[in-house]
């Protein structure tokens, strides 16, 4: 066993022993996780919107200003929306999704918070969550913020209305230009605001407000735990950093964590 190995066999068994200890962890992941369960990542050579274009900065405006002509672009799939939804509809939660759901069904994950749109936590059976960023299985009001799974919402007329107040639906995913739902901030501030460890995965800790929330936690003196390929803003300040694929690191922490368990 090398140095490095030996570094991340003690920093997994850390990470266990402080989750264990603390009295409400919660997880922000980011869009390392989605690029492991095999999502082509936005920007760069190979990103979905370098080959299809790029969602508009004023992307919420427009579709204020023209919801039908929005709703037909999503349904005909133009441009970089059809990019997303192939990239999305391909994948599959990798072993770390499943990991971080294990976690929550031991009772040492309380929630996660995630900046991604993929519903790859859901579909690996996480239930506390909050999508911070929506998630492009659901559609949402614009009016009273209520959610519908997209085969409840017939869309023979467009836009489409919604059952329970008769606005305007649009794809739950926030746009450019688009402010977080209400809903769900209030939700992310509530659990941060019980955390007092907070694991971070796949996150590079540049976009806000989820950025944002590490700095709260460490402020009032909790932990911060990271799994990631590289280091991030955020490592600094990290009790425990752990180099490597969320998909290869976490499901090491759910044993260590289950094995302590048992004593």
């Amino acid at each position: 066993m090398n140095d490095f190995d030996h570094e991340l066999v003690w920093g997994i068994r850390r990470a266990a022993e402080l989750m264990l200890a603390a009295r409400y962890v919660v997880a922000l992941t980011g869009a390392g996780m989605s690029a492991e369960s095999n999502i082509r990542p936005f920007r760069g050579p190979d990103g979905v919107w370098t080959e299809y274009g790029e969602p508009p900065m004023d992307g919420y405006q427009r579709f204020l200003a023209d919801p039908k002509r929005e709703w037909e672009r999503m349904v005909n799939r133009e441009g970089y929306v059809r990019g997303m939804f192939e990239a999305f509809e391909s994948a599959y939660p990798n072993p770390g999704h499943y990991a971080m759901a294990e976690m929550e069904k031991l009772g040492v994950l309380k929630f996660v918070i995630t900046q991604n749109v993929d519903n790859l936590h859901r579909a690996a059976g996480t239930r506390g969550i909050a999508e911070i960023h929506g998630n492009f299985r659901l559609v949402r009001c614009i009016d009273c913020g209520a959610r519908y799974a997209q085969e409840e919402i017939p869309l023979d007329k467009l836009p489409p209305e919604c059952p329970s107040c008769g606005g305007i639906i649009k794809n739950d995913g926030v746009y450019f230009g688009e402010p977080i739902p209400a809903d769900t901030l209030r939700v992310c501030d509530h659990e941060v605001s019980r955390c007092d460890c907070m694991l971070l995965v796949g996150t590079s800790g540049f976009v806000y407000p989820a950025a944002g929330f590490p700095y709260s936690v460490k402020q009032r003196g909790g932990t911060l735990l990271e799994v990631d390929l590289y280091g991030t803003s955020h490592t600094p300040m990290c009790d425990v950093a752990l180099k490597g694929r969320s998909g290869h690191v976490l499901p090491r922490v759910a044993d260590e964590i289950r094995a302590r368990m048992k004593g």
